[in-house]
């Protein structure tokens, strides 16, 4: 039997079904899909990582009939390029929640019965008023500690009078341990991470509705990049609705183009099923 290191270092079997989920998920045109599992199992051997089978998927799709397919299997790495500052991550999540009818605002003071604080997020929609942790993390396998839900849970007990904070969340682009999640649903906080709750994850929010970073364009150096999320454009979205925004990068007539078609592909309606 196969066995597969997993980012935190600990073994699973392999599985085809997995790997033909992780290719259907990052909506890889059906034409290729199969071809994709196949190339990778003639790579794949006892204590292969997962991180190795990511980079044999996303060869084979760099050089396949749909390139551009390469991108949008970047996701998870797309998000991580949401840094070093964390900042861009705070902007990416009060996008996808005004996609949502929320109305936010970034890095906000806010003054707490006894001291301030800064708030990465706050979201308003009808009654509802969230103080939202914005966890960025650039490492693959780290995990949100129970110390992080510790703390925002303390912050939000000293704003929410004050400001008519009615909720608190935690969202992170990584995992959070089991201890989170238990203290979370005890307490009442909202707790969002890569793979969690089941149906309505931050990877499941981001595919359904096609609201990607800027970091999947494989047609732009890091540099380029930088540029929009320093910025503030931080939606692929953004950028195929105007490609004006593209015009505060250095880039040829030609890179231009070949952006504009790889944003084409990525926030297309094109099936994949």
């Amino acid at each position: 039997m196969i066995s597969v290191i997993k980012a935190d270092k600990t073994k699973e079997p392999f599985s085809e079904e997995k790997v033909k989920d992780s290719i259907r998920r990052a909506r890889v045109p059906q034409s290729v899909q199969q071809e994709a599992l196949l190339h990778v199992k003639t790579k794949a051997y006892d204590g292969i990582s997962i991180n190795e089978i990511y980079r044999h998927i996303l060869e084979f799709l760099d050089t396949s009939s749909h390139p551009y397919s390469k991108a949008r299997y970047s996701l998870k790495e797309s998000i991580m390029m949401l840094g070093p500052t964390g900042y861009p991550f705070e902007d990416f999540i009060a996008r996808l929640l005004e996609f949502q009818g929320y109305k936010t605002k970034v890095r906000q003071i806010l003054m707490g019965k006894c001291i301030t604080h800064e708030i990465d997020v706050v979201a308003e929609k009808e009654k509802t008023t969230a103080a939202i942790e914005a966890k960025f993390h650039n490492s693959p396998g780290t995990r949100s500690e129970v110390h992080v839900a510790l703390y925002t849970k303390a912050r939000f007990d000293d704003i929410k009078i004050k400001n008519t904070i009615t909720e608190t969340w935690i969202v992170t682009n990584t995992k959070t341990t089991t201890d989170v999640n238990a203290y979370a649903h005890c307490v009442g906080m909202k707790v969002i991470s890569w793979s969690y709750p089941d149906g309505d994850s931050l990877r499941d929010l981001i595919e359904k509705t096609r609201l990607y970073p800027v970091t999947m364009l494989t047609t732009l150096n890091q540099n380029n990049k930088m540029t929009l999320l320093n910025n503030h454009i931080v939606l692929c979205k953004d950028l195929h609705e105007n490609h004006q925004l593209l015009d505060i990068l250095p880039l040829s007539k030609e890179e231009k183009e070949k952006a504009m078609a790889e944003l084409d592909f990525i926030c297309g309606e094109n099936s994949t099923t």
